[in-house]
């Protein structure tokens, strides 16, 4: 143990050195078609990190971590293909990973985060979203190496500050000397609600279904619900005031139903001004069926694109409702800029860093401001060491609720191998129940049963067949 000094006070924390690093990836394809803003997905690799760490003492440990190589939401450059966009992501982590390798001096497992996303962002200048994609996943497969090494849980790990979130890499608005005191309030669950994502080209009935897939796991949002028992919903929005309409009087329809909801929007940046929103709210608010659908709406999410959001005072919308940045979330100073425009609220996800995500947490815990939040949103977490690290992270940050989107679009570990299989139903009774295939994720009344994740490592009791699968292209 060292006390890593720096700017702004001291931190007590273990160093470590990157001395390994591999990446692998599955092609996965979905189950249905997933349509979000101007984009359908209907198949995508998950990218796999396998990190070797090195302690003081010279021992050594691997650990891992994964997440879909999703085109068209790090970057929607229309002159961009879906190759081209995964390709993106498989730039940053080899640019990720020999910057982390190039490092030869140990340090706490923050700072070497920091750095890494920093000098990786530095060599692919202009998407800092699509750039520190490689980072988020080398700063999640050292922190589970270390996990191991230490024979402690994430939670244990981050509670603890062993992470060393202070020291001169620490943004200049966060007070060191209150970081240790807000991680040792952080409390895990042991269990948390599953935010059911309703895509813009998603069945709402059974008899919207043109193409059943006969798996028989949902397909309509009329069999979400009674399949999983969710409460609460994510609501895809087109940008086209008179088909949002629509499809939401259609989907009221079926929450109706329920004596109880709750819902956000994602506008997923296809609103060209402020006008063009409240005019959709207004003509929600005009009508009789979207009443309770109005009445239950919780915030709205990245309504306009990143080029123009944080040139676009919400205004008189931010009365009405509250609004969170997700895409224009790219950097520490983001958040900031952002609740000068009328925004409230920010997400999290282990794409963007989990590190971020901590900080976000320590300033809206810590900060000053109304209403400030923060929400936990998919990108398709895939069952296995995706899901279960960001369940394992919002459930750390206090969120009751979290989007959750994989599951239904893919059907468990597709791609993996059965003994791998096996392990992570094994390690995770709770969090898996078995499918025809294999484990799928379980969802009981809506929630999701995570107690499992307090293992030793970060949220899983097994690694996945690395050797099964093909180096990153």
């Amino acid at each position: 143990m060292i006390v890593d000094k720096g700017i702004g006070g001291s931190v007590t924390a273990p160093r470590i050195r990157i001395i390994e690093i591999d990446a692998f990836e599955r092609d996965i394809r979905l189950r249905l078609p997933f349509r979000f803003g101007a984009a359908t997905l209907e198949k995508a690799p998950q990218a796999f990190i396998r990190v070797r760490v090195e302690d003081e003492k010279g021992r050594t440990a691997i650990g891992g971590a994964a997440e879909m190589m999703v085109p068209k939401w790090f970057d929607k450059n229309p002159v961009l293909t879906p190759a081209e966009n995964v390709d993106q992501l498989r730039a940053s982590i080899r640019a990720a990973a020999a910057a982390s390798l190039e490092a030869s001096v140990a340090t706490t497992l923050f700072t070497a985060a920091r750095v890494n996303e920093i000098e990786t962002i530095r060599r692919l200048p202009g998407n800092p979203l699509a750039a520190g994609f490689g980072p988020s996943l080398i700063a999640r497969a050292a922190l589970d190496a270390y996990c191991r090494l230490a024979g402690i849980s994430f939670f244990d790990a981050v509670r603890r500050n062993l992470i060393g979130i202070g020291g001169h890499t620490l943004p200049g608005d966060i007070d060191a000397g209150t970081v240790s005191a807000t991680l040792a309030d952080l409390r895990p669950a042991g269990s948390i609600s599953a935010r059911h994502t309703i895509g813009l080209v998603d069945p709402i009935t059974e008899g919207d279904i043109a193409d059943p897939v006969g798996d028989s796991l949902p397909q309509s949002l009329e069999a979400v619900v009674a399949h999983y028992g969710n409460r609460w919903f994510k609501i895809k929005l087109s940008g086209g005031i008179d088909a949002d309409l629509d499809r939401l009087t259609r989907i009221a329809a079926v929450l109706d139903r329920m004596p109880d909801y709750r819902v956000t929007f994602d506008g997923n940046e296809q609103f060209g001004a402020a006008e063009q929103l409240a005019a959709l709210l207004a003509r929600i608010e005009a009508t009789p069926r979207l009443a309770r659908l109005r009445a239950a709406i919780t915030f709205v999410e990245q309504p306009f694109s990143r080029a123009i959001t944080m040139e676009t005072p919400l205004g008189d919308l931010a009365a009405r409702l509250p609004f969170l940045i997700d895409e224009s979330d790219d950097g520490d100073g983001a958040f900031a800029r952002a609740r000068g425009l009328g925004y409230t609220g920010v997400s999290s996800k282990t794409c963007k860093g989990i590190y971020r995500s901590l900080m976000k947490a320590i300033r809206i815990r810590t900060g000053t401001g109304p209403g400030l939040f923060l929400s936990g949103e998919d990108l398709t977490c895939q069952a296995g060491l995706a899901v279960q690290q960001d369940l394992a992270l919002v459930s750390l940050l206090g969120l009751s609720h979290v989007e959750r989107n994989g599951h239904h679009y893919v059907a468990g570990m597709q791609g993996a191998p059965q003994a791998e299989k096996a392990r992570f139903a094994a390690a995770h009774p709770d969090l898996y129940e078995q499918g025809a295939t294999g484990p799928l994720l379980s969802i009981r009344d809506g929630r999701i049963a995570i107690a499992s994740l307090g293992t030793i490592g970060y949220a899983s009791g097994a690694l996945p067949d690395f050797e099964a699968m093909k180096p990153l292209t």
